[in-house]
């Protein structure tokens, strides 16, 4: 199961953040509007049904602690019809929340920068370190606290809680 190290911060004013992202390096990818459906299954476990306006659908299935600011989370994403079987995997289930946002995703070598307006909420910064082949998770942890200290962004600042946790509280 893929694995990436990731914060959440609350930030004030998306246009300095790009700037400041960019003057790191990072380089535009996407700008996505979203909308993120969560699902509780068995366990207590959520899942999330995420589609893209004009684009994709899929399912992205999580384990990740609230505990710390940041945080390791596993996770996996799979397209929302099952060819082989034929079949649907979307839940039946009425969404437990509903997440829209307008996200602009930067990338800095394999770190995603997410500036995400969340509607209800307000503006967010997400970083995203991927493990991988030639980023270990140690890795990945210096990476995300260089690009936090470059930003001006505190460990009191981060958030421990996912967009639909926010939402819902």
């Amino acid at each position: 199961m893929p694995r990436n190290i990731e914060i959440k911060a609350r930030i004030a004013d998306v246009d300095s953040m790009r700037t400041a992202a960019l003057a790191l390096g990072a380089k535009p990818v996407a700008v996505e509007e979203q909308t993120d459906r969560y699902y509780e299954l068995e366990g207590a476990r959520r899942v999330k049904l995420r589609s893209v306006a004009g684009g994709r659908a899929e399912m992205i299935h999580y384990r990740r602690t609230e505990a710390s600011g940041v945080r390791a989370s596993d996770y996996e994403v799979t397209p929302v019809r099952d060819g082989d079987a034929g079949a649907c995997l979307v839940p039946k289930s009425v969404p437990l929340v509903v997440v829209r946002k307008r996200r602009e995703i930067l990338l800095l070598d394999n770190v995603r920068f997410h500036l995400d307006g969340v509607q209800g909420l307000g503006t967010f910064l997400e970083l995203e370190a991927v493990v991988d082949a030639a980023h270990d998770e140690a890795r990945c942890r210096a990476q995300v606290d260089e690009i936090l200290e470059a930003l001006g962004i505190a460990s009191a600042q981060l958030l421990r809680a996912s967009y639909s946790d926010l939402l819902r509280a």
